[in-house]
Order: structure tokens, then C-alpha cells, then sequence
């Protein structure tokens, strides 16, 4: 009779243990699919002028820009824009395995004349972050020489035409270290005051962005990467939903739009080769 009752038991806890495996295994996809995902590794590359100089550690040659992007390809990685990473954060789309972003600063006409073939040559994408008064002033007083010249408006018209390239904001007139480093804040200066300084600075090379090329920037590149804890209200009130610094190392964008503030970008300085340049950014 004992054993009778721990045999009957025993079958009935494996029958219980059987029952909820079933239940756990058909769990199991449930969990997965609502499981968050995992951080994907953003590299960014930020070059600045591109042209047949000596290399400095902002110059490359286009002989040095076309090895990186052969690297790139054959290393799997693939070009994304802000703009889908600004999509990726709020839920919409995927991002490739291997993602990497191309980021050029300054507005140099060579990022068109010399940069562009390039990029397309390899199917990939690029953001080129303009100095509004490089445009207005150096640029119309003196084009197109491919060694110093600033892109123009129809030049930066020409690239947004080519579907490869987006614009960003490098400041309208605050690329200069003689009054304040960049868009920092003076030492003395109110909050209000500055706030009201970067805003108009900010707004103004939207409005000429918007006037001349049909466009309004949403991401900002800090000139020199000066920042300081004031700005990015700023930013945000002006409608920018990317910040890129200058400080180097491996961004990790999730879901949340708030990734995307303080990108971290490794200057491309044309003093490394391609794979010593390579085995940093992607460390």
C-alpha cells in the first residue's frame, strides 16, 4: 500500500513537471520578444579636409579616404545616417550588424569634389557639418580650389542632391577660439545671456540652411568639442536631436532618443594608416 501511494506520487509530480515544461517552452518566445534589446556599437569616424596635402592630423588624402572606406567594406561594416539613427531610437527600423557613421567637420569644398566620388564609389553615406560664415564669406570670396576652399550653398545643395550626404550644424560663426573656445560658456557670463547668444547663433545658420538649400540641420558637431552643461537645452529648444563631441570611444545606441546627445567620434588624422587608425575605432 505504501509503495503503491509513492509510486502514484511520483507519477504524479513527473506528470506536473512535465505539464510545466510545456508551459516554460511555450513561455519562452513570449519573454524573448519582449526582452529589450541589446546596445548596438556605433563607431564614428570624423574627418575634416580631404585633398592632395601633406597629411596632418586634420587632412587625409583621398588616397588614405578610399583605403579606410575599402577597409570598412571589407570588414563588413555599414555607412548609417543620422537620420536612421534618430529613427533607430524612437522605434522605428533596424540598424545593420556592423554600423559604422562618416562624419566630416568644417564644410571644406573637397568633402564635394574629392570626398563624394568616394562615397559612392563605395555605397556609403556621409554628415558634413557646415560653418555657416565659412559659406557666406570664404567660400563666395574664394571656390572651389580643392586644397582650402569652403563649400558654397549650391555646392552643399549639390550634396544633398547626391542622396548620400546630410548637413549638419558646426555653428554659424562660433568655430574660433579668440573670444570664447567654441560654443563654451564665458567664465562671466549669465546663463540667460549665453543661452540667448547660442540660440541666435544656432537659429541663424538654420534659417540660411533652410533659405538657400531647403533644409534644417538636427545635428550639431561642437566646435572643437568645447561644450559645457548650458548648452544642450539650447540645442534641444532649437530642434537638435544629435550632438556630436570630440572625445573618442565606442557609443552604444539603444531605443532611448537621449543616446544620441554627446556622440563619441575618433578624429581621422592622416599621420595613421588605415589600419592603425582602424584598430582604434573599433577597439
Amino acid at each position: 500500500m505504501y509503495s503503491c501511494f509513492r509510486l502514484k506520487r511520483l507519477l504524479a509530480a513527473v506528470s506536473a513537471l512535465l505539464v510545466l515544461i510545456g508551459a516554460g517552452f511555450a513561455l519562452i518566445p513570449v519573454f524573448a520578444e519582449n526582452s529589450p534589446e541589446p546596445p548596438v556599437s556605433l563607431p564614428v569616424i570624423m574627418y575634416h579636409s580631404v585633398c592632395e596635402k601633406e597629411p596632418s592630423a586634420y587632412t587625409v588624402t583621398p588616397e588614405q579616404l578610399e583605403s579606410d572606406l575599402a577597409w570598412l567594406s571589407g570588414h563588413g561594416y555599414r555607412t548609417v545616417t543620422a537620420e536612421q539613427l534618430i529613427g533607430y531610437t524612437r522605434g522605428v527600423g533596424q540598424l545593420p550588424e556592423k554600423p559604422v557613421l562618416i562624419t566630416f567637420d568644417d564644410g571644406f569644398y573637397n568633402n564635394l569634389s574629392l570626398a563624394l566620388p568616394l562615397l559612392e564609389r563605395y555605397d556609403m553615406t556621409a554628415l558634413v557639418s557646415i560653418v555657416g560664415r565659412y559659406t557666406d564669406d570664404y567660400a563666395a570670396a574664394d571656390p572651389h580650389a580643392d586644397s582650402y576652399s569652403y563649400l558654397t550653398w549650391e555646392d552643399i545643395s549639390d550634396l544633398l542632391a547626391s542622396g548620400r550626404i546630410e548637413i549638419g550644424s558646426h555653428t554659424y560663426d562660433l568655430h574660433s577660439d579668440t573670444v570664447r573656445k567654441g560654443c563654451a560658456r564665458l567664465p562671466d557670463e549669465t546663463v540667460e545671456d549665453y543661452s540667448a547668444m547660442l540660440a541666435a547663433d544656432v537659429g541663424l545658420l538654420s534659417t540660411e540652411l533652410h533659405l538657400n538649400c531647403g533644409v534644417s540641420p538636427v545635428v550639431f558637431a561642437y566646435p572643437f568639442g568645447s561644450l559645457c552643461p548650458e548648452s544642450l537645452p539650447v540645442l534641444r529648444d532649437s530642434g537638435i536631436l544629435m550632438t556630436l563631441t570630440c572625445r573618442e570611444g565606442m557609443n552604444l545606441i539603444t531605443r532611448d532618443p537621449d543616446c544620441l546627445y554627446g556622440i563619441f567620434r575618433y578624429n581621422r588624422s592622416g599621420l595613421l594608416s588605415t589600419g592603425e587608425y582602424m584598430a582604434d575605432l573599433t577597439q
